[in-house]
C-alpha cells in the first residue's frame, strides 16, 4: 500500500464535565493541525453516554472540522432508537461509524436490545441507509474476551466483514506479529476489508495494566517487567513507552498494514510524539 493511501485517525471518549468536555475540543483542535482522516467517538456500555456522544461528534465534525464517526452500539438500544440516531447523523452530515455490539453494563443480559449482535447491526445500517455512511467495525488480533475461542472469534468477524462493513479497527496490542497473524487468517476466510491497527501510548503503566486485563490485551512479560521496574518514574516510563510502541509502529507499516488508529484518551500529546517520530506524511 502506498503512502498517500493509508488513513490515519484519532479516538476521543465523550467527556463527563464541562471541563473535560473543553480540555477535549483543545485536544481535538491541536491534533487536527495533522490533517487526521477522521475522529472517532466512543458509546458508552448499553448506550450510557448516548447523548454527549451525539453532541461530540456533532462538535467535532462541525466546528473542528474533521469528519468524525460516532461509536454505534446494539446493546441495550430498540431498531427505534438505533434508526433516530442514524437519521440525526446523517441529518447532522456525518458519513462514517463504528458499528459494535457493545459492553454490557452490569447485570444486562445479552438478550437485552432487539439486535444482539455487531453483524447484526451493520446489517440494520446498511438496511436503513443503504450506503451513506463507510461502516467500520472492530477486530481482535488477540481474541475477544468474551469469545469462547479464536476460531470462533475469527467467525464472528467474518460474520461482521460480510454483512456489510467497509473496514475494520482492531483493539489496541503491543505484538505486531497478532496482528499479521490476524490479517493472514480472515483473508483465508475471504475478508478483503482494509484491518486498521489500533494504538494505545503508554503513559501510566498500573492504568494499561488494569485496562489490558479487562480487556484481553496481554502486555509482553519484558515491556511489563521494565515498567513494573520503573516504578512511579513517569517520565522514564514515557519514555519507555514511546519507543516501543513506535518501534511497534515501523513494522506494521513496513509489514503493509494499511494506517494506524490512535486511542488517545482525550490526550494530544502521547499520539503525536509517536506521530513525529514516525514521519506521518501531513
Amino acid at each position: 500500500m502506498s503512502t498517500s493511501e493509508r488513513r490515519y485517525s484519532f479516538e476521543f471518549f465523550p467527556a463527563k464535565t464541562e471541563a473535560g468536555h473543553e480540555k477535549l475540543l483543545a485536544t481535538a483542535r491541536q491534533l487536527a493541525a495533522y490533517q487526521p482522516d477522521f475522529f472517532s467517538c466512543t458509546y458508552g456500555a448499553g448506550g450510557s453516554t448516548r447523548d454527549r456522544t451525539l453532541n461530540t461528534v456533532l462538535e467535532l465534525d462541525q466546528q473542528v472540522k474533521i469528519p468524525t464517526a460516532p461509536h454505534l452500539s446494539c446493546i441495550g438500544d430498540s431498531k427505534a432508537e438505533l434508526r433516530s440516531l442514524l437519521n440525526t447523523y446523517q441529518q447532522g452530515g456525518i458519513r462514517r461509524i463504528v458499528a459494535l455490539r457493545g459492553d454490557l453494563p452490569s447485570g444486562m443480559g445479552l438478550a437485552s436490545g432487539e439486535l444482539r449482535f455487531a453483524n447484526d447491526l451493520v446489517a440494520f445500517i446498511r438496511a436503513e441507509t443503504g450506503d451513506h455512511f463507510h461502516i467500520e467495525v472492530a477486530a481482535y488480533p488477540e481474541m475477544h474476551p468474551q469469545a469462547r475461542h479464536l476460531e470462533d472469534d475469527l467467525v464472528n468477524f467474518v460474520r461482521k466483514a460480510k454483512a456489510g462493513a467497509d473496514s475494520a479497527i482492531t483493539q489496541y496490542f503491543f505484538n505486531a506479529d497478532c496482528y499479521f497473524y490476524f490479517v493472514e487468517r480472515v483473508r483465508k476466510l475471504g475478508v478483503e476489508i482494509p484491518i486498521v491497527p489500533g494504538i494505545m501510548p503508554i503513559t501510566n503503566y498500573s492504568k494499561l495494566a488494569r485496562f489490558s486485563d479487562s480487556c484481553g490485551t496481554e502486555i509482553p512479560r519484558w515491556i511489563r517487567k521494565q515498567l513494573e521496574a520503573y516504578g512511579d518514574d513517569m517520565d522514564s516510563i514515557t519514555a519507555f513507552g514511546e519507543e516501543v510502541i513506535t518501534r511497534m509502529c515501523e513494522q506494521l507499516l513496513a509489514g503493509g498494514a494499511p494506517g494506524l488508529h490512535f486511542y488517545t484518551l482525550n490526550q494530544a500529546e502521547p499520539s503525536l510524539a509517536l506521530w513525529r517520530n514516525l514521519g506521518l506524511p501531513r
